[in-house]
C-alpha cells in the first residue's frame, strides 16, 4: 500500500510539474500581479522592494501556488519563517488582480483567505514586512516555540533544514496539532539525494545568507524519501511533490495533508 501511495503521489506530481512547465514556457507572469505584489515594499526601502521583485519573479513556487490552486479554499493561512512577508503580499495582490479582471483565464480563481499570518525570527525582516503590509501581518518569534493559533493551511518554504533534526520533528508535530483533519501543509525542502544540484543549492543558500547579512548556520538536510518518512511519522500524508525541474536547484515542494 505504501508503494502504491508513493506511486500515485509521484504521478500527481509529474502531472502538476508538466502543466506548470508548459505554462511557464508559453505564458509570462501576469505583469499586474507582480507589480501589485511588489508595490507595498516601496514603503520599506530599496532593498525590500528589489528583493521582493526578484524573488517573486524568479521563484516558481509563488506562481505554482496560484496556477495550481494549492491554497484555494483555505481560510486561515500560517506562513512559518515568512521573511519579509512575500506570501501575504502575493496573495493580497492575487485577490486584487483577479477582482479587476487581469487574471489568466486558465488559472483557478485567486485564493481568498480571511487571514494570512507570518512568524519570522529576524527583526529586520519583520520590520520590512510591517512597513510594507501593516503591523498585524507578521509576528516576530521563534517558530520552534511561538504560538501558532488556528490555521487550515501552513506554509514552510526553505526553512526546516535550518533546524536540528529533533527540532524538525517537534515543529512538524506542532504544525499537525494546529491543523484540522485534511489541513494543508506546503513544505519546501532540499533533497539531499539530489547530487550536484543539491550541492549547488547549498552554495547559493549560503551566498544569500551572507548577502542578507545573516550569520551562517549549520543545515540539517534529508533525502526526499527521508522527508516523506518524517512527515508520515508526524501525522501527514504526502499527496504529491513538485520538483524544481528545469532549474539548477534540488528543491522539492511537498504537498501534504493532516491525517
Amino acid at each position: 500500500m505504501a508503494h502504491a501511495g508513493a506511486a500515485a503521489s509521484s504521478a500527481a506530481g509529474v502531472a502538476r510539474e508538466s502543466k506548470l512547465a508548459a505554462s511557464i514556457a508559453t505564458s509570462p507572469m501576469p505583469a499586474p500581479l507582480l507589480e501589485r505584489a511588489c508595490e507595498p515594499y516601496r514603503n520599506a526601502g530599496r532593498f525590500a522592494f528589489y528583493f521582493a521583485r526578484g524573488k517573486l519573479a524568479a521563484d516558481p513556487v509563488y506562481r505554482a501556488i496560484l496556477e495550481l490552486g494549492l491554497l484555494s479554499g483555505r481560510v486561515h493561512i500560517l506562513d512559518l519563517g515568512c521573511g519579509q512577508g512575500l506570501l501575504a503580499a502575493w496573495l493580497q495582490a492575487a485577490q486584487r488582480t483577479h477582482e479587476c479582471g487581469a487574471w489568466p483565464e486558465d488559472w483557478p480563481p485567486a485564493p481568498r483567505p480571511q487571514s494570512t499570518r507570518g512568524i519570522e525570527l529576524m527583526r529586520k525582516d519583520v520590520e520590512r514586512a510591517r512597513r510594507a503590509l501593516g503591523p498585524a501581518c507578521v509576528s516576530q518569534g521563534d517558530i520552534r516555540s511561538a504560538e501558532f493559533g488556528a490555521a487550515d493551511a501552513v506554509v514552510i518554504l526553505d526553512v526546516l533544514h535550518y533546524l536540528a533534526e529533533d527540532a524538525q520533528r517537534d515543529l512538524l508535530l506542532r504544525v499537525r496539532a494546529a491543523l484540522p483533519s485534511r489541513g494543508l501543509l506546503l513544505l519546501r525542502v532540499g533533497d539531499a539525494g539530489g547530487g550536484i544540484r543539491f550541492r549547488y543549492s547549498q552554495w547559493v543558500d549560503k551566498l544569500v545568507m551572507l548577502f542578507r547579512r545573516h550569520a551562517l548556520v549549520a543545515t540539517h538536510c534529508r533525502s526526499l524519501a527521508q522527508w516523506r518518512g518524517l512527515l508520515s511519522e508526524c501525522g501527514f500524508e504526502v499527496d504529491s511533490t513538485l520538483m524544481s525541474r528545469d532549474t539548477r536547484f534540488a528543491n522539492v515542494l511537498l504537498i501534504a495533508h493532516a491525517n
